[in-house]
């Protein structure tokens, strides 16, 4: 009997992929994304009460590119995956589920998807077949509309809210689509108005360093057509994406762009940074100006020239910088009005497991879920986060400052004042400006700024006493602040002379909000 390819649609991916359940005794899920690049797994604790957080117990990388192992076959006619491929394939997922038990994951909630290379293949029901009898696991192939929507999702599960266009390059394409979360069915209408195109990292150096000059010059226009036609269609599907090409005030559309092909081209711009050295090593969250962004010369040329280590650059990702480059350019052609380009650490994986939560866990905001607990009562933690608010003026309007309120670090920030109060205070200024930073790494939603703002007045509330070495980290994050508000550094030592002041009222965490109300 010939084997059956499982191809999930929007229309059924709730039903073969599952949905959350908080009444389930076992919420760890375990996901294999087959991504033309590479192959990702990870390991996911969605346990109520925080399944927003989406944490990552184990994830791990193989590197192992689908569409290379394609490509070598083209030669020969239709592309088919070798043998030698399929069992390298097969026995690495069955290393991942291997993995999966021992992790105690249950079978029900182990998923394996396939992308463009599985979709391509002529033999990739042979692939999934030895993958089935190796290590009894069924991959789900992936429709390039729900590929948009995870990937799409997975960027959008790193935010409180987002409004802008979505853009995911993998090895073997690149998709498209606007999202905004203020929309009803934003996340389905962006799936079915995404459009993909057949100009990943991988395929697209292939091209550009093996074909010749009249096929190099086709590729190159049918990837600007596909781009400049994609970007048309979402602003007729959406008006408010298309006044921000229009509106004479208008500044631009935000970007998001996820795939490790963009996460590269934002390693090159933070090693470019004009905040340099750059404090924050991930550039999941991080965020630039359309100005900077647009310099894509200046950042070949980097690529091509700089002989050291790039932080975040592989050398295949380095190998591949050209297509990437050229990708960002015919994205810049199609979008003339850019404000910021976000890039994101969210992908597919994240997506899939962010679909699986009901609506009002999935458009929670992830920040306040952060705080661990050091003030354990959660009306004395409500308490101090309003008397911190009761002391800013209230003749402004501090909803545009970035702020430890403003941004949703409130709990956070209140659960850290009276940590380690029998520690120096130099140490402490020291600690908190870098844990900060190193924190939560994969947590979502914890942006650049929302780090820099949080370790910035962590600091303030300790003194700001700092050697030499923490006050070049300190100007950093300043800077990065700055970039966005001037402002927001006199509200956060602000804030942070407050806790202070409010620490030194009552030395002990308070135990209640009569105990708060009567001391301070």
């Amino acid at each position: 009997m010939a084997f059956v390819v499982d191809i999930v649609t929007l229309d059924n991916f709730a039903s073969k992929m599952g949905l959350w359940d908080p009444d389930l005794p076992n919420h760890l899920y375990a996901v294999v994304d087959m991504g033309s690049n590479g192959i990702r797994f990870s390991i996911s604790d969605l346990s109520p009460p925080h399944p927003r957080l989406l944490k990552s117990l184990y994830r791990e990388r193989a590197a192992i590119s689908l569409f290379d192992a394609l490509n070598e076959s083209a030669s020969t006619g239709s592309p088919v995956f070798s043998p030698d491929v399929i069992v390298h394939v097969s026995q690495t997922l069955a290393r991942f589920k291997s993995i999966a038990v021992e992790f105690g994951v249950p079978p029900e909630h182990v998923s394996v998807f396939a992308t463009e290379a599985m979709r391509k293949a002529s033999n990739a029901a042979s692939m999934l077949s030895a993958i089935q009898s190796e290590s009894g696991l069924g991959v789900h192939v992936l429709a390039p509309e729900v590929e948009t929507l995870f990937g799409a999702m997975g960027a959008r599960s790193g935010f409180s809210a987002v409004d802008g266009l979505f853009l995911d390059l993998g090895g073997g394409s690149v998709q498209m689509t606007y999202m905004n979360s203020a929309m009803r069915d934003y996340d389905f209408q962006a799936a079915r108005t995404g459009k993909s195109l057949p100009f990943g990292a991988a395929r697209l150096i292939n091209i550009l360093e093996n074909d010749d000059t009249e096929v190099q010059t086709a590729a190159l226009d049918e990837l600007k057509a596909g781009m400049h036609g994609a970007f048309a269609k979402l602003q007729q599907e959406f008006p408010l994406l298309r006044d921000t090409q229009v509106e004479p005030d208008s500044d631009g559309i935000d970007i998001y762009l996820c795939g490790g092909g963009f996460r590269g081209y934002g390693s090159i711009l933070m090693h470019h940074d004009p905040v340099h050295p750059y404090p924050i090593p991930a550039v999941g969250a991080y965020t630039v100006k359309g100005s900077f962004f647009k310099q894509t010369t200046t950042m070949r040329r980097a690529n091509a020239e700089y002989e050291g280590k790039i932080h975040g650059m592989s050398k295949r990702r380095r190998k591949q910088f050209p297509a990437i480059a050229t990708v960002v350019d015919a994205l810049i052609s199609a979008v003339p009005r850019i404000r910021t380009v976000t890039f994101c650490s969210g992908g597919n994986r994240e997506g899939s497991l962010f679909m699986k939560l009901p609506l009002a866990i999935r458009e929670a905001s992830p920040l306040p879920l952060l705080h661990h607990g050091n003030i354990g009562n959660s009306v004395a933690l409500d308490a101090v986060i309003n008397l911190i608010q009761s002391s800013l003026p209230s003749s402004m309007n501090h909803s545009n400052i970035p702020t430890i309120l403003s941004l949703g670090l409130g709990p956070l920030f209140a659960s850290e004042i009276w940590s380690r109060s029998g520690e120096p205070s130099e140490a402490n200024a020291s600690f908190q400006l870098h844990q900060s930073l190193e924190r939560d790494p994969s947590a979502p939603g914890f942006t650049h700024l929302a780090r820099s703002v949080l370790g910035l007045t962590l600091c303030f509330r300790w003194g700001a006493t700092l050697g030499p070495i923490d006050q070049q980290f300190f100007i950093g994050l300043r800077k990065i602040v700055c970039q966005v508000s001037p402002e927001a550094i006199f509200w956060a030592e602000y804030i942070g002379e407050i806790a202070r002041l409010l620490s030194q009222l009552c030395p002990r965490i308070p135990e209640s909000q009569n105990q708060l109300e009567n001391t301070a």
